[in-house]
């Protein structure tokens, strides 16, 4: 083979290459997602378990709380639980019900241990029990 066809051959091979380097996709960067790096608009990280309490004015654990009640007519393979977090003095009660997107503020009136809101109503005997429309449906285990 002469020169000047062993030239072109491989300028024409260079020129391909070049040419297929700067048209080929690149793949794109996998960035693995961040665990915990969510944040609602409260700045809570539901990933990590934690939900914003408008009494404690801080995100939360439910799991974590004291007074938790157990659902009365439970209908699925799994307990379900509502949880209640009382102001320091102790007018007002802030419950979260497993089936609600947020949570809901009860208020007591007068000296009875009863807190109402929203169709809701939390009362207190041996037990704390959480009725809906008059109907029970959470209570103390």
């Amino acid at each position: 083979m002469n020169v000047k066809k062993a030239f072109f051959i491989l300028i024409f091979t260079l020129m391909s290459t070049l040419s297929y380097c700067q048209t080929a996709e690149k793949p794109a960067e996998v960035i693995p997602p961040l665990v915990g790096g969510d944040i609602d608009k409260n700045g809570c990280k539901p990933s990590a378990g934690y939900t914003f309490s408008i009494i404690k004015n801080d995100c939360v654990r439910l799991f974590e709380q004291e007074i938790r009640l157990k659902e009365v007519e439970n209908k699925q393979s799994y307990s379900a639980y509502a949880t209640i977090i009382f102001s320091d003095d102790k007018r007002k009660a802030e419950i979260f019900v497993p089936t609600l997107e947020s949570s809901i503020i009860l208020i007591r009136k007068g000296r009875k241990l009863s807190w109402k809101g929203n169709n809701f109503k939390l009362l207190k005997a041996k037990d704390y029990i959480l009725k809906k429309a008059n109907k029970v449906i959470y209570q103390g285990e």
